[in-house]
């Protein structure tokens, strides 16, 4: 398994892309899609039209706008570039099915794709991409959002992914004993925030669950001017990086 991070930061961060994530097994799966991505995808030589799964967390913008440039693209490139590519599988919580009909109904040149679309909404049940294990957990983000963390297992090695959380149960269950866990810290532990982990917290999860290497990310631009990794290093005493944009992990 090879985890690529297409960005670390937010929404309107000076120099990081927001969230979305690289997957490879035995197929090419993104893990959210948000602003400056699709830029960061094209960057690894991926070829983005054999990307078959996408798996959304959530649906604020920063995990989930760059979508449309890329189903746009996809739409030109099979449409009027003579381009194929395989079946297309959409993957999140509850409201996927309703949000996408709606975006492809409204806007221009999304309807009628030549490629098979399938959308699948997700909720605490695992279920497998080809030889792939996807296993996901409702996590607390805001009120009354049903948000996703997700647990990926290929080739005897496990990959957590928190999306957007606070810190919960679940959380940790998911992270339990996975050789990398990517985790929301939005925050230095000294300046929290009510609806996400922050530094402090990253470790504490770390820690609960065993997890072999912590990866810090989806930073806020104040996050830059405090050293995160020694505040969840208080807690955790493994391996901790501070994602970047573009960096590949191997396990």
């Amino acid at each position: 398994m090879r985890v690529t991070i297409l960005g670390s930061g937010t929404n309107v961060h000076p120099t990081r892309a927001a969230s979305g994530y690289l997957v490879r097994t035995d197929h090419t799966i993104l893990l959210d899609f948000g602003p400056r991505t699709l830029t960061n995808l094209l960057k690894t030589g991926v070829n983005r039209h054999r990307i078959t799964h996408i798996l959304f967390s959530h649906y604020h913008a920063d995990h989930f706008s760059d979508f449309i440039t890329y189903f746009f693209d996809a739409m030109i490139f099979t449409k009027y570039q003579g381009g194929k590519r395989p079946p297309l599988t959409v993957i999140g919580p509850r409201g996927t099915k309703r949000l996408f009909r709606t975006l492809f109904a409204t806007l221009p040149g999304f309807m009628h794709a030549p490629f098979v679309v399938q959308l699948k909404e997700v909720a605490d049940r695992a279920f497998a991409i080809g030889n792939t294990t996807v296993i996901p957990r409702t996590v607390t983000h805001t009120q009354n959002l049903h948000c996703l963390g997700y647990r990926i297992e290929y080739g005897g090695k496990a990959l957590a992914y928190s999306g957007d959380s606070q810190y919960c149960d679940s959380l940790v269950r998911l992270c339990g004993g996975v050789d990398l866990a990517v985790l929301d810290c939005s925050f230095p532990a000294s300046r929290p925030s009510p609806v996400h982990l922050h530094a402090g917290q990253c470790g504490q999860v770390a820690r609960e669950a065993g997890v072999g290497q912590l990866v810090l990310s989806h930073l806020y631009p104040i996050t830059e001017r405090y050293n995160v990794r020694e505040q969840a290093g208080e807690a955790f005493g493994g391996k901790i990086v501070v994602g970047q944009d573009l960096m590949a992990i191997k396990l």
